[in-house]
């Protein structure tokens, strides 16, 4: 299992839309996101533990899924010396 964070991003117009449609459709995933809207910015943010990117996804409507971005988060462990990403 990994852990992602899903951004999910709609317009201020269409902010109450996008409300209204997870609490309709997609009501169990609500509360586990986090809205930036009252900030001006118009994302619902999710840390989320799946097996994939696609599966990650899966948690935004399907209105929305397509504008959704996915990205796959990891922790440094500072005893270890390198990694296979930031060698050198």
């Amino acid at each position: 299992m990994s852990h992602f964070i899903v951004k999910s991003a709609h317009t201020a117009e269409d902010c109450k839309m996008a409300v209204k449609h997870f609490r309709e459709h997609h009501a169990n995933f609500l509360t586990h996101y986090l809205w930036g809207c009252y900030d001006n910015d118009h994302t619902a943010y999710a840390f989320v533990d799946a097996e994939t990117h696609e599966e990650a996804k899966m948690t935004v409507p399907p209105l929305f899924r397509d504008k959704a971005v996915v990205t796959k988060l990891v922790s440094f462990d500072p005893k270890k010396k390198t990694d296979s990403m930031h060698e050198g």
